[in-house]
């Protein structure tokens, strides 16, 4: 018998994920070559900018796994863009990923009304379109060699 349940289970969402990256690591001889565990290999990587009165002007929130980082959030609060900010946290992780992590690629997801001209500007390149994602939205996914 099965039950459908639509309510958060962080437990059971942890367990999930937990199943699934063991099965994918024993299926796939690339996974199952690498060091530690899933959770292990999955390291936080964030990069904060603080103004003169020490509140949050923008902020990186990423991690870097295998030879990868994947950038989650950029944001520049409003008075602080176009001044490069989001240029120099993007470069600053890009180095930090490179120089201390062994990453030699990074990725990210972007939708047509945030960034996608500012990553290629960063010299990204868009590796997927997907169209009304959310319905009227497109979002980009954007790569880029960094060693």
């Amino acid at each position: 018998m099965f039950r459908i349940e639509a309510e958060v289970d962080r437990a059971r969402r942890d367990l999930l994920r937990s199943r699934l990256r063991d099965t994918n690591t024993a299926a796939s001889p690339v996974l199952a070559a690498l060091r530690g565990t899933p959770d292990e290999r999955e390291v936080p990587l964030h990069v904060w900018a603080l103004d003169e009165s020490g509140d949050l002007a923008g902020g990186l929130v990423g991690h870097t796994w295998t030879t990868w980082l994947h950038v989650t959030y950029l944001w520049v609060d409003t008075p602080h863009r176009g001044a490069g900010l989001g240029s120099r946290l993007l470069a600053h992780a890009e180095h930090t990923a490179r120089t201390a992590r062994a990453c030699t690629t990074a990725r990210l997801e972007t939708w047509d009304f945030q960034a996608p001209d500012f990553y290629r500007k960063q010299g990204y390149d868009v590796v997927c379109v997907i169209p009304d994602y959310p319905p009227g939205l497109t979002e980009y996914t954007l790569t880029k060699r960094i060693a």
